[in-house]
């Protein structure tokens, strides 16, 4: 059963929530080069940050989505603990996918292959697995060496 709110974009206001959340679930931080700076910038390269929200505005959820011209790609997806296994990240999935749709974009994500609560609500939404892929980064660009 879902709580009342509402799914929206973000807003300036709403980013110490948003951190407090991707901390509090893993999905990102600082050090990772999460900021401020980085989220609105992606917004206005075209992306979106919707944020689930109670009617006293508490930040519960989000989904950040990236465009690089090509595609749309799903980042730091997830639910205040508290507020799991509720319908949040099914009605946040919908949304976004609304959000792909109306861009004309395909939508990308990576998931952790342990995390089989996302996965099976990935794909009852239509996402496939790609299959034989790895993912590599590099976040530390003090460890280029060129």
């Amino acid at each position: 059963m879902t709580l009342d709110l509402h799914i929206r974009s973000y807003k300036p206001e709403d980013f110490d929530q948003v951190m407090s959340l991707w901390i509090a679930t893993g999905l990102g931080n600082p050090q990772r080069g999460d900021n401020q700076q980085i989220v609105e910038n992606s917004i206005s390269l075209g992306g979106e940050l919707l944020v689930a929200v109670t009617p006293s505005n508490e930040v519960v959820g989000t989904s950040w989505m990236t465009f690089d011209g090509r595609r749309l790609h799903l980042h730091h997806f997830g639910v205040l603990p508290k507020y799991q296994r509720r319908g949040i990240g099914d009605l946040l999935t919908r949304e976004s996918l609304r959000f792909a749709k109306r861009k004309g974009y395909q939508i990308k994500l990576e998931v952790h292959q342990s995390n089989a609560a996302a996965i099976e609500l990935y794909k009852k939404h239509g996402f496939q697995f790609l299959g034989d892929y790895d993912v590599y980064i590099v976040r530390d660009l003090e460890l280029i060496n060129l």
